[in-house]
């Protein structure tokens, strides 16, 4: 419900600590891809994982300008209410000649192709819709030359996608994972993935279940996002071990994507 939640007074809502006021999660990955023509210089490549409510003010603050394609981890409020936003990013690169790809699974899809019926439906004839193109999400799937492998991971009752590629892993609203997703997240150097609460959740990670995730999944940096209002910034990482922090908005950091 991001942080501060509405209606609440708690000593986190109304913390001064700036790490402690947190948008719905998503992340962005920016690349350059190299050209056939050597005449050519790089392309900017800018893929985003989930576009929550709060995407646009997300992108205001860092400047987005373009982004080429989006993969969705699963279909609730806090992860797809922003694809509409898409629009003034999705005319730019439409002007190059083609959509913006949105990746999701095929009930993911079944939920956006509702939701935004005006985008997607046969019969849209709203002229200022997103440009964007569902692509189907298969095991593995290359996105402008960088490799995103499909981590099956469980929310509650729901089987949902997190996401590796190159030696980093995006892992949110986790409360299990099965057993063969293990074998998907070996060798990592970043791993980031959801932690709610101290308090038990039907369908989301303990601090201490995400704990015991990253303790056995081995990454060199694990990274905890998706976290409520119970959870201040500063008191939590203080009791992390070196290899964990909390993460926060506007984090940023280089990643191995080969």
């Amino acid at each position: 419900m991001g942080v501060p939640m509405l209606g609440c007074r708690c000593a986190v809502c109304t913390s001064s600590d700036p790490r402690d006021s947190r948008l719905r999660p998503s992340i962005m990955l920016r690349w350059k891809e190299p050209q056939d023509d050597p005449n050519e210089s790089d392309r900017e490549r800018v893929v985003i994982i989930d576009t929550g409510p709060d995407f646009r003010a997300q992108a205001l603050r860092v400047g987005l300008t373009r982004v080429d394609a989006v993969l969705y981890t699963h279909g609730h409020a806090d992860h797809i209410f922003g694809m509409d936003d898409l629009r003034p990013l999705s005319f730019a690169v439409y002007r190059e000649g083609a959509p913006v790809l949105l990746y999701a699974s095929e009930k993911t899809t079944e939920i956006l192709t509702r939701v935004y019926d005006y985008t997607f439906s046969p019969d849209a004839t709203y002229a200022y819709r997103p440009r964007v193109e569902l692509r189907p999400l298969l095991a593995e799937n290359f996105v402008f030359g960088v490799r995103f492998l499909r981590v099956p991971i469980q929310h509650g009752t729901l089987r949902i996608v997190g996401y590796r590629f190159g030696r980093v892993a995006y892992l949110t609203d986790v409360s299990d994972i099965p057993e063969e997703s293990f074998s998907l997240l070996e060798g990592l150097d970043h791993l980031i993935i959801s932690s709610l609460r101290h308090r038990p959740h039907p369908s989301h990670s303990t601090l201490a279940q995400a704990r015991a995730f990253a303790e056995r999944i081995g990454a060199r940096h694990t990274w905890f996002t998706h976290i409520a209002h119970e959870l201040g910034h500063a008191e939590t990482e203080r009791s992390l071990p070196e290899t964990m922090r909390m993460a926060y908005d506007g984090l940023s950091f280089p990643v191995e994507l080969g």
